[in-house]
């Protein structure tokens, strides 16, 4: 069981407000990437001026010059807004890369010690991995920490396997004498700055959920509406696609609560919210509005469409049974929707939310249990007044449990 969260953690549902985190930090760590590449070539260069036919010199030019380019190309992508899911790992494994590249670099050059034993290059290692909670993607930590480990346990193993290490001809030494026990010590050193990046993410992951999530129903809360919505709207214009966000109240709720107890009016929410997050599509944002309103937003979705999966939900809520708390009895509610859609009723996100809102009042007017789309067409013909359908108390049957 402790598995299977671990996994479900490290592969979180898409938060698109943790994806523009992610690339923030994306945009922050390439610049920083591009400064210290920029530093770096200019000590190759500078060698190849004074000593320009010293094979070396040119060998640490290319290589140098050649990271330079990289960081620079991930630059671009970072400032024009890329979001490839790949790209972050990538990115990751280059910084992580780079680090190896020049510890590997000194056994290019005979100096073997200096590779195993640096005190300066192998400290950038954990500038990498650290960096890489900027992505907030723990994946990506998992990915940097391994391939870290594997590519300096890699440079380790060649250095002791092709140069006898402890030989006296190297001393006195200046980079110290070659230890197994040491290098396990960076080993495990990579694995804790692996694990501590790791953690920060999963921290921040569950920051961000307690921040958006609405505490009674595990719902997205008013707030993360608020943060997303421009976005999706925004998302929809750029690519010329609708886009579809339902405003839904549970019919006479107030009613209920008096009947029943406001324990039992949680017990409906919570029933009620998990009918309506079973009945849309992953890419769908089901959000608590505020007391018994709920609002579903519908990316890449036209009226129609919205329409049609919004009369689902509303049959599907109508034939949900509520087990009333301390009562050996079951309840139904029904719900009522507005409809509002982009690009045809709105310029922004407020008037996409006040069209909602709007055909949601005239919803209730026409009796409640039904729906309101753009036309007034799309109301259900069929819907019933709740008080003839269900009986009793307006909104409720209390059926016995058998």
């Amino acid at each position: 069981m402790r598995r299977k969260i671990f996994w479900e953690r490290l592969w979180p549902p898409r938060d698109q407000l943790l994806l523009e985190a992610g690339a923030s930090g994306e945009l922050l760590v390439a610049r920083i990437r591009l400064l210290l590449t920029g530093l770096l070539l200019l000590i190759p260069v500078l060698s190849f001026i004074y000593t320009p036919h010293n094979w070396e010199n040119l060998i640490g030019l290319s290589v140098t010059l050649a990271a330079g380019l990289l960081s620079l190309v991930v630059y671009w992508l970072a400032t024009r807004g890329v979001r490839w899911p790949w790209l972050g790992f990538a990115s990751s494994a280059l910084d992580v890369s780079f680090v190896s590249g020049a510890l590997a670099l000194f056994l290019i050059f005979d100096a073997p010690h200096t590779a195993v034993n640096s005190k300066v290059v192998f400290e950038a290692y954990f500038l990498a991995i650290g960096a890489t909670a900027l992505r907030y993607d723990a994946r990506i930590c998992v990915m940097a920490g391994s391939l870290a480990l594997a590519q300096y346990a890699a440079i380790v193993v060649y250095a002791a396997t092709d140069w006898d290490l402890n030989s006296p001809n190297y001393a006195p030494f200046p980079y110290g004498m070659f230890s197994w026990s040491a290098q396990t010590s960076r080993l495990i050193l990579l694995f804790t700055a692996s694990v501590l990046s790791t953690a920060l993410v999963f921290r921040a992951q569950r920051l961000r959920r307690l921040s958006t999530s609405d505490r009674l129903t595990g719902l997205l809360n008013r707030w993360y509406l608020d943060e997303h919505l421009p976005a999706e709207v925004s998302r929809a214009r750029r690519y010329d696609r609708p886009l579809a966000l339902a405003m839904i109240d549970v019919d006479h709720f107030k009613q209920f609560n008096d009947a029943h107890g406001h324990t039992a009016g949680d017990v409906a929410l919570c029933v009620i919210a998990s009918a309506i997050r079973h009945s849309v599509r992953l890419s769908d944002i089901v959000i608590r509005y505020g007391g018994e309103e709920f609002v579903v937003v519908f990316p890449e979705t036209d009226a129609e469409s919205a329409v049609e999966k919004l009369e689902m939900i509303r049959r599907t809520v109508a034939e949900t049974r509520i087990n009333l708390p301390k009562a050996e009895a079951a309840a139904c509610l029904t719900i009522s929707a507005g409809i509002a859609c982009y690009p045809a009723d709105c310029g922004d996100e407020n008037d996409l939310l006040d069209t909602a809102d709007a055909r949601l009042f005239t919803a209730k007017k026409n009796g409640r249990n039904c729906i309101v789309g753009p036309n007034d067409a799309d109301i259900e013909a069929g819907a019933v007044p709740i008080q003839a359908a269900l009986g009793g108390i307006a909104g409720v049957t209390s059926d016995t449990i058998s």
